[in-house]
């Protein structure tokens, strides 16, 4: 795709720009910094919202107002992923049309008027309708804020970076726990009135974020593929003060070749997906699927296992959420560079097997009964160190292995399936397999979920792409090329 400076000018109705080098060469810079802080917030809200829903679950139905019964709170869990895979996929279809900025935008602030309007609920639909439409923002986020990380991120440093970033889902699980420690305990404050402040937590975090995401541009890439070149060639070319960096226009860099287009046609979309990168949606889907059952499998059902195998107080649950927040953020931070020097296939791979690997050996110690509850999070903060990355690998890998007019899609497509698989039939199956009793069938249930991260594990060995420190024009030929 990228290709020396031709001595002849490019066909008529075809651009040649060098903007992809440029942004690629840039050295770390403080834009990158708030391109992080601004766009990576989107993980720990969702980290914090998940592990709300969970804390204040006990709080809902003691609540005078709300009443809730098991079944209700888990249909509001339901609630949220559902919104969840349909923000993805819309918001995702509109991101790839309408651009990156105004969907980073307009996802906020859907999220941020449905979670602080949940504080606010009278009832049990009112709660389910506002936690759906919490979920269609964050879910809407994750495809325009992937897509725009990969876009803006220099190729040697953005799988380190998307593997931060996507583990920052922790921070907000921990912020969540600390919270919910707070505001639930009676000797501080009117549980009443605690569960409904607990929501204006994601609220506060989200107006910062709000601000500062003004100072974002819409992606370079994203504007040359529509045509409106010297709208990037300006936002480049600030970017690149900021990094102390002054482009020669006789600098021999390689160019990208474009026939721009306002639309690429869903048919055509579908088509790559599904026909032309058919290997790369088998790993893409693969990957997705195994981490969503296996994260969702057992974090959502982690509280129960607490108290129904362990009898550990429900108001006791967040100091056991810290430690393994800890391990699954420090997973990413740590091994993330190698994703960029060792390679992705071999991480890809060694990661998840080594999940299922370690979930088979603590699930049995669990079923054995050899575990006090500080052994068993402990345990679980050793196994998530390395399927955090893992997880966070899967969201790296649809968002790269796709061409940019079709990026946001296929982070949505993908991200629905998991969600839609991993996040409804795990906590469900987990839910009842821990209601039998039986140790041994939640331990069935662990080796379902490692059987699942090993197959993924195979199939990322054989047909990875190895995309490390590559242009993303080289990984994913853009579909309007001219070349």
């Amino acid at each position: 795709m990228a290709e020396p400076v031709p001595s002849a000018g490019p066909a008529p109705g075809v651009i040649a720009t060098a903007i992809p080098a440029r942004l690629d060469r840039l050295p770390w810079s403080p834009f990158h910094t708030l391109v992080v802080v601004a766009l990576g917030v989107t993980w720990i809200l969702d980290g914090l919202e998940v592990t709300l829903a969970g804390s204040v679950s006990g709080a809902l139905k003691d609540s005078p107002v709300l009443r809730f019964s098991n079944a209700e709170v888990g249909m509001a869990g339901a609630a949220y992923l559902a919104g969840a895979v349909i923000g993805a996929l819309f918001f995702g279809w509109l991101t790839d049309r309408l651009g990156r900025k105004k969907l980073f935008t307009l996802t906020l602030l859907v999220y941020l008027a449905a979670t602080a309007a949940t504080a606010f609920s009278w009832n049990f639909w009112s709660f389910i309708v506002f936690r759906f439409f919490t979920g269609m923002g964050i879910g809407g986020e994750y495809t325009a804020i992937n897509s725009t990380i990969q876009e803006l991120v220099p190729a040697r440093v953005r799988g380190w970076v998307d593997l931060v970033i996507n583990g920052s889902f922790w921070i907000g699980a921990a912020l969540g726990a600390v919270g919910a420690i707070v505001l639930l305990d009676p000797a501080v404050i009117d549980p009443e009135i605690g569960w409904r402040l607990a929501f204006f937590i994601g609220a506060a975090l989200g107006l910062i974020i709000l601000v500062l995401r003004q100072w974002i541009p819409e992606s370079p890439r994203w504007l040359i593929g529509h045509g409106r070149t010297q709208e990037a060639e300006a936002i480049v070319a600030a970017i690149e003060a900021r990094a102390g960096v002054t482009y020669d226009p006789g600098e021999r860099l390689p160019l990208t070749h474009l026939r721009p287009r306002a639309v690429t046609p869903l048919r055509e979309v579908f088509h790559v997906l599904f026909v032309v990168h058919r290997p790369r949606a088998l790993v893409g889907l693969s990957l997705m699927v195994a981490q969503a059952f296996f994260y969702n499998a057992i974090f959502f059902t982690y509280a129960l296992i607490l108290t129904d195998f362990y009898k550990v107080p429900s108001q006791s649950i967040g100091w056991f959420i810290l430690p393994f927040a800890a391990g699954n953020f420090l997973g990413p931070l740590i091994l993330g560079r190698l994703f960029d020097t060792v390679g992705r296939r071999t991480m890809i791979a060694a990661t998840y097997a080594l999940s299922g690997l370690l979930l088979t050996g603590t699930g049995y110690l669990f079923w054995r009964d050899v575990l006090t509850a500080q052994q068993l999070t402990l345990c679980w903060s050793v196994v998530f160190f390395f399927a955090s990355a893992a997880a966070s690998s899967a969201y790296l890998t649809v968002s790269e292995t796709f061409p940019v007019e079709m990026r946001a899609l296929a982070i949505a497509a993908f991200y629905a399936v998991g969600t839609g698989v991993g996040g409804v039939a795990g906590p469900w199956l987990f839910g009842a397999l821990i209601d039998t009793g039986s140790r041994g069938s939640v331990f069935a249930g662990y080796l379902l979920g490692a059987a699942l991260m090993l197959a993924a594990a195979v199939i990322a060995a054989r047909f990875a792409i190895p995309a490390e420190r590559r242009p993303l024009e080289s990984i994913a030929r853009p579909l309007n090329a001219a070349d």
